[in-house]
This record gives structure tokens, C-alpha cells and sequence, in this order.
């Protein structure tokens, strides 16, 4: 069981910052602590807010760890792609050589980098560098020749 020991000082902070901080997860860990200041036990604590039992208690290890500095500390999960290593040589390479569908880039981006990522993967890393799909048409062949329009002329006409 954690024990919590909120100082005098930052009760009127707590008090205050439950409606005044500019994110809603640090709000949420104001209203924990000021709920659990007010002698609430901690199963109704998680049912009042919507968390789970092991959100609280982090709550209640960060404020004891650092006091409220550490309260305001977002620290969500951002991970980073292994090929934005090689992103300067990939941009490069399928500028030059641009693929004609994503999974025709991900072979490409495979043979350069040695990793295999899916189709998704491929086509989220290249929008995020800017690349888009280009819709390629066919060109149409002319049309009306000198020929049909010749023919066309008595083509329709009465005789």
C-alpha cells in the first residue's frame, strides 16, 4: 500500500489545478490526489475518474517521487521507425526512381535498408515524408483521324 502524505502547501495548488491545468491527463491526476486528500478510498477513486487501480497508484508514485513538478510530466509512449536512419537515402532513391504501387516501394525500401516493413508500414513512412499517390491514366489515341471525319459526313446522310 502506498502511503500518501500531501503537504499543506500544495493542497490549495491541488485545489486549484484540478480545473486550471492545460491537460486533461494532468487534471486527472489532480483530481485523484485531491480526492484521495477528501478520505475516498482508492476503488472509488477509480470508479469517480474512469481508471484502473494501477493508474492511481502511479499517480500517487509520481506525486511522492517529485511532488507536483513531476504530476505535470506527460510522458506518453512516441515510438520512432528504424528507417528514419535511412530516410535521406530512401527520399532520394524513390525520387529517382519512383515505384508504381506501395508494394513495389516496400520491395525497394527492403533491398535498401535490409528491413522488411508491410505495405501500411510503407505507405504511412512515405506520406509522413511527403510523397503522395498519383493516379497515372492512359493518354487517348486521337480520336476523329482526317479519315472519319471524311466518313462521318456521309456516314449519317440520306442517300
Amino acid at each position: 500500500m502506498i502511503q500518501l502524505n500531501i503537504k499543506t502547501e500544495d493542497k490549495q495548488v491541488i485545489f486549484e489545478g484540478r480545473y486550471s491545468q492545460p491537460h486533461p491527463r494532468v487534471m486527472q491526476k489532480y483530481d485523484a490526489l485531491r480526492l484521495k486528500d477528501c478520505g475516498l478510498p482508492n476503488k472509488m477513486i477509480c470508479n469517480i475518474l474512469g481508471i484502473c487501480n494501477n493508474t492511481l497508484l502511479s499517480f500517487f508514485k509520481q506525486y511522492n517521487e517529485g511532488g507536483l513538478a513531476k504530476l505535470n510530466e506527460i510522458n506518453f509512449n512516441q515510438p520512432e521507425s528504424d528507417l528514419k536512419a535511412f530516410s535521406t537515402a530512401i527520399e532520394k532513391y524513390l525520387a529517382e526512381n519512383p515505384p508504381q504501387s506501395i508494394s513495389e516501394a516496400a520491395a525497394k525500401i527492403e533491398a535498401l535498408t535490409g528491413i522488411k516493413r508491410g505495405e501500411t508500414q510503407v505507405r504511412k513512412f512515405l506520406k509522413d515524408k511527403g510523397f503522395r499517390f498519383r493516379r497515372v491514366g492512359t493518354v487517348p489515341s486521337k480520336a476523329l483521324t482526317e479519315e472519319k471525319k471524311t466518313n462521318r459526313e456521309t456516314f449519317w446522310s440520306k442517300s
